[in-house]
């Protein structure tokens, strides 16, 4: 399992290549993509912080429920317009979340696809994110909003 962003998708080929496993079939996701840091997008962390100041920035990056302002559709970096994302409903993709949203945004992956063949006792490889892994972790941890942080 992989996400739809070319990091993850290159990370498991190599994986599977490596592991001479290639023949393996993949299924790309959008609920597995890294969240999406709304108007941040693009921006390096020095510009973002010379722009709202290192302390909200902290908070957005950090914080389990406080969103970044959200994306415009007409951004660069808007998901509104990308080609992977032209089958989905344009109220689901996101404009902007935190790790609370990444969470609900995972999750129904993990019902459907993930967790059904670890309990058919297959061996499975996710090839995501930081932000969209720590999501997983924390449910399947049952780790605190507090502790993940």
């Amino acid at each position: 399992y992989t996400s739809l962003l070319t990091r993850a998708i290159k990370t498991l080929h190599f994986a599977l290549e490596e592991s001479g496993q290639l023949w393996i079939p993949e299924t790309k996701t959008w609920r597995l993509n890294e969240r999406h840091y709304g108007a941040l997008q693009g921006l390096n962390k020095k510009a973002t912080a010379e722009k709202y100041g290192d302390e909200q920035v902290h908070i957005w990056r950090r914080s389990y429920d406080v969103l970044p302002p959200a994306i415009d559709d007409d951004n660069e970096f808007s998901q509104a317009h990308d080609r992977r994302y032209a089958n989905l409903d344009p109220h689901i993709v996101p404009k902007a979340e935190n790790l609370h949203v990444c969470l609900d945004r995972v999750m129904p992956f993990w019902e459907d696809h993930i967790a059904p063949d670890l309990l058919d006792g297959k061996n499975v490889i996710i090839a995501a994110h930081g932000n969209s892994l720590r999501a997983l972790t924390k449910y399947i941890e049952n780790i605190s909003d507090e502790d993940i942080m």
